[in-house]
């Protein structure tokens, strides 16, 4: 079973403890790193730096974020070398930010994804997998693109001259 870091910061809390509980039922290995207390909220970019260095150094295999409309924390995510972090409003975006893009975090908002939807989101960005149910001819393709997203992460200050 996949260990699943979760985190929020007030906005994203109450969808959260409802994506978490769920989880827990179902299984996953959970930990929380963002607002443990309603009454006591971590901004969401001190939660995001948390969950990203953390899958950064493979502690967790992925990660689900939730703030007012999932996009702050997606922003400071992925200022991180080899987090890709998405916004997603629809069970057919988390599985294909899974599937095509290989997506290791996941951010909703609280403001925007009502609970039950919030879980069946975060069940199928967990079990969809990169290139999940894709033709082989795409899957070669974004086995290749990923590599590319890599070398393009590695060296951005110097594709200046591509512009």
């Amino acid at each position: 079973m996949l260990k699943v870091l979760v985190g929020s910061d007030k906005s994203g809390f109450h969808l959260k403890e409802f994506v978490k509980k769920d989880l827990i039922e179902k299984g996953y290995d959970i930990e929380d790193c963002g607002t443990l207390d309603f009454d006591a909220p971590m901004p969401f970019y001190n939660v995001a730096p948390i969950a990203s260095k953390r899958i950064q150094n493979k502690e967790f295999d992925r990660a689900i974020l939730f703030c007012g409309t999932g996009m702050g924390m997606a922003i400071v995510a992925n200022k991180f070398k080899g987090v890709y972090a998405a916004v997603v409003e629809s069970t057919y975006a988390a599985e294909k930010c899974r599937a095509i893009n290989d997506a290791n975090i996941l951010t909703m908002g609280g403001w925007i994804v009502a609970e039950t939807l919030g879980a069946e989101i975060a069940n199928t960005f967990l079990e969809t997998e990169f290139t999940q149910g894709l033709e082989e001819w795409r899957q070669t393709f974004l086995i290749k693109a990923r590599e590319e997203v890599k070398v393009i992460e590695q060296n951005a200050d110097e594709f200046t001259s591509i512009l």
